[in-house]
């Protein structure tokens, strides 16, 4: 089952337009979305998730028209926000179990097994009874996923899920983020690149509301490759090399910069050819090509 997004625009009332005309269509598996901050991918969310309306456009998940039938792919839609709150002096279990209620699940003995096999899907088991607010960064996010699992959903939307996790939390996420996608059709909103690498067989960049690439990381990765450059140079002539060279990155080394260019043709001058990463297809699509 696919999510078809045709043509979707929003103009909030200051003028801005959050999103124009994207079109995608997103299989079975995990989905990247890649963007900077205020690129518009929470704004996509949100509208996929039912939260807001667009302008124009229509979003297909199967059968299931879900700008026009709300209810329905709401029964069959997971959702992690960015944010979300939790109530601090409940356990896991108690309120996973309450959460079932308010899904319709009626019968006790089904809404335990439930509960424990979710606890157990997402490593909460053993701290079940332990309140929300003693839980990690890492383990509320899993929480956050064990009650997206709840309706057994055919869509799993995550934004910026990974945020503040620690690298041991950030694998298990990971890992437990892979085995949804097996069956799921999960989509990440994400302006961290590693977790798009890490995780995704199709991704897109956004920026400023529009689509400016999508496709699988490692073919998008292998089209970029031989075609990036890196130097050494001087601090004042950063500006200079900014005027002649497309830059897509730049950092310090020793107090001096290192910059990274995208060149069809080797550049000279000193410049060296790297191997491009999913990062250079990235900052590559954001700061145009030449």
């Amino acid at each position: 089952m696919n999510l078809v997004i045709d043509n979707l625009s929003k103009t909030y009332t200051n003028g801005t337009k959050a999103l124009q005309n994207i079109s995608l269509d997103i299989p079975t598996g995990m989905f990247g979305l890649l963007g900077p901050n205020g690129a518009g991918k929470s704004t996509l969310m949100r509208t996929i998730a039912t939260l807001q309306d667009a302008d124009n456009g229509s979003i297909m998940l199967g059968n299931i028209d879900v700008l026009k039938e709300k209810n329905e792919i709401r029964k069959v839609l997971g959702y992690l926000p960015q944010e979300f709150g939790l109530y601090p002096k409940v356990s896991a279990a108690f309120l996973l179990d309450h959460l079932a209620i308010l899904k319709g699940l009626s019968n006790k003995k089904q809404r335990k097994a439930l509960v424990e096999a979710l606890l157990h899907k997402t490593n909460l088991y053993d701290h079940r009874k332990k309140n929300l607010g003693g839980y990690s960064g890492g383990m509320k996010q899993r929480f956050g996923i064990a009650q997206a699992l709840l309706s057994n959903p055919k869509l799993i939307i995550v934004d910026e899920p990974t945020a503040g996790l620690d690298p041991a939390e950030r694998n298990r996420f990971y890992n437990l983020l892979s085995e949804i996608g097996e069956n799921t059709v999960v989509i990440l909103s994400t302006h961290i690149v590693d977790d798009v690498k890490e995780l995704c067989t199709n991704m897109a960049i956004i920026n400023q509301g529009q689509v400016l690439l999508k496709g699988n990381p490692i073919q998008s990765i292998a089209q970029l490759e031989g075609n990036i450059y890196r130097k050494t140079i001087e601090k004042p002539e950063l500006a200079i090399y900014k005027k002649e060279y497309t830059v897509i990155a730049e950092k310090f080394m020793l107090g001096k910069p290192v910059i990274q260019v995208l060149s069809k043709n080797n550049p000279g001058n000193g410049f060296k050819a790297i191997p491009a990463d999913l990062e250079h297809v990235y900052f590559s699509n954001l700061f145009g090509k030449n």
